[in-house]
C-alpha cells in the first residue's frame, strides 16, 4: 500500500507527565466515592440532570460558541456561558477552543493530538492528556476571545466554577450529591465529549469530502446533544446547525433557536443550500488530503512490480505520460472518491492529484526519485 511518506512525515514523541492529568484522574477516584456514601435518588436525578445540561452546555458553549462563534450574544451571557462550560473541569475556556481551531486546522494529521488515524484510539480519546506537548494551547488561535478580560480571568481560574458546582451538589444532596451528582456525572460527561474525538473519527458515514476522517453517527449524535454530526460540522464549520436534515436531530440546536427567541442569543447560522447538496467546493488543502486518502487505497508494489520488468536497465527516468498511462486511469479513481464520499463537486481536482501522488510515488519505488516538476 501506499507509504506513511505519501502522507506525512513522522510523529514527534511526547515525553509522558502526569501533573496536568491530576484533575482528570481524581474526578474518576472521587467517583469511587459512592461505595462510601451510597446511592439516593435525589443524588442520581441531580447526576443525570447535571450530565445533560453541561453536555448541552460544552456543545453550546465551548464548541458552536467560543471555538466557532457560529452564533452571537451579549457580554453578559457570554460570561454566564463561560462560567457554566468551566463547570465541566474541562479547562478555560481559551485554552479549549484553542485546542479545538488547532484540531481543524490540523485535522487528521500527526499534529492533530486528537486523530485515531495518526495516534490511535485511547491516546485520541484520552491519552492526550497524559501528554505535556499535547496539552499546550496556541493562545494566537484565540485573539478575538482573549480581548475580553473575564474571559481571561475565568481561562486563568478555571477550576473556580467545577469547585462552586460541587460545593452546590454536597449543599443539595450532601455527599452522595457530590460523589454522585458531581464526580460521576462529571466523569460520564468527559467520555462523552471524547467521544466525539476518537468515535466520530472512526465509526459512521462520511456524506462529505473533508480531507479528514470525520463521520455522521446517529447515536453519537443522541448521546452528545448533536454533535455526532461531525462530518457536517467540518465541512461548513460556521453552522450552529449541525444537523443539516430534518432528521438529524440535534438538540443543541433546537434548544439555542428557543433562547434566539427569548433574545438571549441572535444570528445563529445554518448551512445553505448548496451546502447542504454537497456543491462547496474543496479548497487545495483539502484536495491533497482527500487525494493522498485515495492514493492510500492503492497498492504501489502491484502498480510498480510489472513496470520494474519492463524497465529494468532503463537508464533515464521516463515522460511523465509514459508513467500516467500505467497508472488507474481518472474515470477509475473519479469512481473510487464517489464511493468514498456521497458529495463533493471537486472529483476532478481530487482525481489528478491522486495521479501525480501515484506517480511519484512509483517513480520513487522504481528510480528512488519522483519525476522532475
Amino acid at each position: 500500500m501506499l507509504t506513511r511518506s505519501l502522507t506525512f512525515a513522522g510523529d514527534d514523541h511526547d515525553d509522558i507527565v502526569y501533573p496536568a492529568a491530576i484533575p482528570f484522574v481524581l474526578v474518576h477516584l472521587a467517583s469511587l466515592g459512592i461505595l462510601w456514601s451510597g446511592v439516593t435518588w435525589t443524588a442520581v436525578a441531580l447526576g443525570v440532570g447535571l450530565w445533560a445540561a453541561r453536555m448541552v452546555i460544552i456543545t453550546a458553549g465551548y464548541h458552536r460558541y467560543f471555538s466557532h462563534r457560529t452564533y452571537q450574544t451579549s457580554r453578559v451571557f457570554q460570561f454566564i456561558l463561560g462560567f457554566l462550560c468551566q463547570t465541566s473541569l474541562q479547562k478555560g475556556i481559551l485554552w479549549w477552543a484553542a485546542k479545538h481551531r488547532h484540531h481543524h486546522k490540523y485535522s487528521d494529521t500527526p499534529t492533530d493530538a486528537h486523530s485515531p488515524r495518526e495516534h490511535g484510539f485511547w491516546f485520541a480519546h484520552v491519552g492526550w492528556i497524559f501528554a505535556r506537548q499535547r496539552g499546550v494551547a496556541d493562545y494566537q488561535l484565540v485573539r478575538d476571545l482573549s480581548a475580553y478580560p473575564e474571559l481571561a480571568w475565568l481561562d486563568k481560574h478555571k477550576h473556580f466554577p467545577g469547585v462552586v458546582l460541587a460545593v452546590a451538589c454536597f449543599l443539595i444532596a450532601g455527599w452522595p450529591g457530590l460523589f454522585v451528582g458531581f464526580f460521576l456525572s462529571t466523569s460520564f460527561l468527559y467520555h462523552s465529549a471524547f467521544s466525539i474525538n476518537s468515535l466520530a473519527h472512526q465509526f459512521g458515514r462520511r456524506r462529505y469530502a473533508t480531507g479528514d476522517d470525520s463521520r455522521n453517527n446517529w447515536w453519537l449524535a443522541l448521546l452528545t446533544m448533536g454533535e455526532g454530526w461531525h462530518n457536517n460540522h467540518h465541512y461548513y464549520q460556521s453552522s450552529t446547525r449541525q444537523g443539516f436534515r430534518w432528521y438529524e436531530i440535534d438538540a443543541t440546536f433546537y434548544i439555542l433557536k428557543v433562547m434566539s427567541w427569548m433574545g438571549i442569543v441572535w444570528d445563529l447560522k445554518s448551512p445553505p443550500p448548496e451546502v447542504i447538496r454537497g456543491e462547496r467546493r474543496l479548497s487545495r488543502t483539502a484536495i491533497d488530503k482527500v487525494a493522498r486518502d485515495l492514493a492510500g487505497t492503492f497498492s504501489i508494489e502491484s502498480i510498480a512490480e510489472p513496470l520494474q520488468k519492463a524497465w529494468a536497465g532503463r537508464p533515464t527516468l521516463p515522460s511523465l505520460d509514459e508513467l500516467l498511462a500505467e497508472l488507474p486511469d481518472l474515470e477509475e479513481l473519479r469512481r473510487r472518491t464517489q464511493e468514498m464520499f456521497a458529495h463533493t463537486p471537486s472529483f476532478e481536482e481530487i482525481a489528478e492529484r491522486t495521479r501525480e501522488l501515484l506517480a511519484d510515488a512509483v517513480s520513487i519505488r522504481l528510480f528512488g526519485e519522483p519525476l522532475p516538476a
